[in-house]
C-alpha cells in the first residue's frame, strides 16, 4: 500500500518569507498563491496522519560542509557573508507553514534535498513510498527533489500550484516538459480533497 510524506522545499523565511533575497520570487509566489496552496495541503495532509518534512538549506558561518565555489549562483549568493547563516531567522520555515509535529531535514550543501541529508533514511524509517512535493524553486530545487526521488524509487506528485520558479514563462515550461517526464501532477485542492 502506498504511504505518502509531503516534502516542503525550502519554504524559509530567507528564501521566500520577510527576509528574502529573491524578491521576484516572492511575487510569482504571490501571484500564484504558493504559500495558502501549500497550507492547504500540508493541513490536510497532517490531518490524515501523513508526515511533512520541511527541506530546509543553511550554511555555517565557516561555510564548513559546503562547497563554495562549484557553482556561479552558489558563488554569487555567498557574497554575502551572512546569507542563509545556520541559527539566524533566515533559516526558518515560514510559521504559517510550521507545525510542532512536522518534521525537518536540513542541508548545507547543493540543491537537491536527499544529497548530503538522512532524508531518505527518514523516509523509509517512516515507511513512505511516494513523496508530495511543494516550494521552491522550479528552477533548481524541485528539479532536483523530483529526479532524485524517482532515483531511490519513490512515486513523485508535484501540487503544481504550490510551486514556483523565474522567470514564470521558464518556470511554466520546467513544470510542464522536466517536471512532467518526472512525476504526476496535481491541483492543492484537488490532492486536499483525497486526504480529507
Amino acid at each position: 500500500m502506498e504511504r505518502p510524506a509531503v516534502l516542503v522545499m525550502e519554504m524559509q523565511r530567507g528564501v521566500v518569507g520577510d527576509l528574502t533575497k529573491f524578491p521576484e520570487l516572492v511575487a510569482a509566489c504571490t501571484r500564484h498563491d504558493v504559500v495558502p496552496n501549500a497550507a492547504r495541503v500540508l493541513n490536510a495532509a497532517r490531518a490524515a496522519g501523513l508526515p511533512v518534512i520541511h527541506c530546509t538549506a543553511a550554511f555555517r558561518p565557516d561555510r564548513a560542509g559546503s562547497h563554495t565555489g562549484n557553482c556561479p549562483f552558489i558563488v554569487s549568493l555567498l557574497k554575502d557573508p551572512e546569507h542563509m547563516l545556520e541559527g539566524t531567522p533566515a533559516v526558518e520555515v515560514l510559521p504559517e507553514l510550521r507545525e510542532d509535529g512536522d518534521l525537518e531535514s536540513r542541508r548545507h550543501h547543493g540543491f537537491s534535498p536527499f544529497t548530503g541529508t538522512s532524508l531518505d533514511m527518514t523516509l523509509r524509517s517512516l515507511g513512505v513510498t511516494s513523496v508530495v512535493a511543494m516550494g521552491v524553486s522550479l528552477n533548481v530545487g524541485i528539479p532536483g527533489l523530483a529526479l532524485e526521488a524517482v532515483n531511490l524509487g519513490y512515486r513523485v506528485t508535484v501540487v503544481k500550484d504550490a510551486v514556483a520558479g523565474i522567470p514564470e514563462d521558464y518556470a511554466k515550461a520546467v513544470l510542464r516538459n522536466t517536471i512532467g517526464l518526472l512525476a504526476t501532477r496535481v491541483a492543492a485542492a484537488d490532492l486536499a480533497g483525497t486526504w480529507t
